[in-house]
């Protein structure tokens, strides 16, 4: 199945889904293209080498239905991240995206993540490499520095470098990576949002596409980005209120959205559920978890999330515990 694409005139990068790690496996962005077709979906990072000396199907086999959807890789060595980028691309991946934001300890000890930012000679190989061994765009996420000084000159000569090498889409998460001090959900909230650096970066780069990330929660905050630059990213906000993905394909493409309401949404996820619990070492419970924001809102929502994340029904099927579920959320017992 080829990847869709989006009304004329649309960046394929208008608005995307972020990259995270623990969260957008294969069941997440499952789940998410039951709320938004056209939105952009990314893998957790993969890294390099665990693609080439590891469980390749665990890491890279996802649904048709995912579509468009890209590969974040991790790594330093452009041979080994042109090698797995080839296995992306075999496996029908939309887009290779090379990881230079990640600041967490286990990324650093690595060298690579948001560490690479103070190597942009590196990173423009690894871009090369890449790029010389698909076919498919090979893009890169990063920071908008790293530690605490704030040189909008050191970002500016970074894309420069690595757009040399053919790079023609950045990912900018409009804060600093720091390094030491923070952990990395701080990293995430602690460094300030400096959104007109990255406006400035698309002024500065015409020719390049460029989406911006971090701390966007609103559809007034993604049209406001849109003034200034080719897409957005939405990151734990997709995570945590998953039903305004909803809106997005109409909001944003000009498209009818694959989603009615919350119910059908749910019954479509338990018949997945019911599909593929049984393949799964945490059956249905792997797949539900990433659905629990789906009543954000809603009254009953802290109830019926009650049930879904009740570890004790993990024994039933998930047919049986959405009836729970559903008795939950209008406030009234069921009986299996």
């Amino acid at each position: 199945m080829s990847a869709l694409l989006p009304e004329p005139g649309h960046s394929p990068w208008r608005l995307s889904v972020a990259p995270m790690m623990e969260w957008t496996d294969r069941h997440c962005r499952w789940f998410h293209r039951q709320l938004t077709r056209h939105t952009r979906l990314y893998t957790e990072m993969v890294t390099a080498s665990a693609l080439l000396h590891g469980d390749v199907a665990r890491h890279l086999h996802f649904d048709a239905l995912e579509h468009p959807v890209a590969l974040q890789l991790g790594g330093n060595v452009p041979r080994d991240l042109a090698l797995a980028a080839r296995m992306g691309e075999i496996w029908g991946y939309d887009e290779i995206n090379l990881n230079c934001g990640c600041p967490s300890p286990r990324v650093q000890r690595g060298a690579f993540g948001a560490r690479l930012m103070a190597h942009p000679g590196l990173v423009a190989d690894c871009v090369r490499a890449m790029r010389d061994a698909v076919r498919i765009p090979v893009t890169v996420k990063h920071r908008i520095g790293i530690d605490r000084v704030e040189d909008y000159g050191f970002m500016r000569d970074f894309v420069g470098t690595v757009a040399e090498a053919g790079c023609e889409v950045f990912i900018v998460h409009a804060r600093n990576a720091w390094l030491d001090g923070l952990s990395p959900a701080e990293n995430r909230t602690v460094p300030p949002l400096r959104y007109a650096v990255v406006h400035r970066l698309k002024q500065d780069f015409p020719h390049l596409t460029i989406a911006i990330n971090g701390g966007i929660t609103t559809d007034a905050q993604v049209i406001e980005q849109l003034r200034h630059v080719d897409g957005v990213m939405v990151g734990r906000e997709a995570y945590r209120n998953p039903w305004w993905l909803a809106s997005w394909d109409a909001a944003y493409f000009g498209v009818a959205g694959p989603a009615t309401d919350r119910d059908a949404v749910e019954a479509r996820m338990v018949a997945y559920m019911a599909r593929e619990g049984p393949r799964l070492p945490g059956g249905w419970y792997a797949i539900a978890r990433h659905m629990l924001g789906l009543r954000h809102g809603q009254p009953g929502a802290r109830r019926w999330r009650q049930v879904w994340s009740d570890h004790r029904l993990k024994h039933l099927p998930p047919q049986d515990v959405a009836r729970l579920a559903q008795a939950a959320l209008r406030g009234s017992p069921a009986a299996i």
